[in-house]
């Protein structure tokens, strides 16, 4: 890995809603944006649930898996996937110290915007 280069792209298809559902009982989340359509359209979000940042997280996270251990990462969350929604996970490296390799890291929303970006510093699996 050097300066520069990208990384391969992970793509979700259709963030599953069901996914949802069990994500939102680990997390003991309650809010019913993820789990209820008619919530998200009586707020105005449309009638799709809202994917929980977490789990948008983990989609750059699953990216960066194959490179090593993360151990250092901050994120900043731009906007709402929703069920159905196609998202693309990708980064590049801006930095590289020996076995530590820093990264500018995203998900992107295919026909939408950018829902979030952030950086990592990744040590390399030896």
């Amino acid at each position: 890995m050097k300066v520069g280069d990208a990384l391969p792209e992970r793509v979700v298809e259709s963030v599953d809603p069901e996914k949802m559902k069990i994500a939102a009982a680990l997390l003991r989340d309650p809010n019913m944006i993820h789990l209820d359509p008619a919530v998200t359209e009586k707020l105005g979000m449309g009638s799709r649930v809202v994917n929980q940042g977490p789990l948008n997280l983990g989609y750059i996270h699953t990216l960066l898996e194959q490179y090593g251990r993360v151990v250092a990462s901050r994120f900043r969350f731009h906007g709402t996937v929703f069920a159905g929604d196609r998202v693309v996970a990708g980064g590049r490296v801006t930095a590289v110290d020996g076995d530590l390799v820093d990264c500018e890291v995203w998900l992107d929303v295919t026909g939408g915007a950018r829902a979030v970006s952030g950086t990592v510093r990744i040590r390399r699996a030896r």
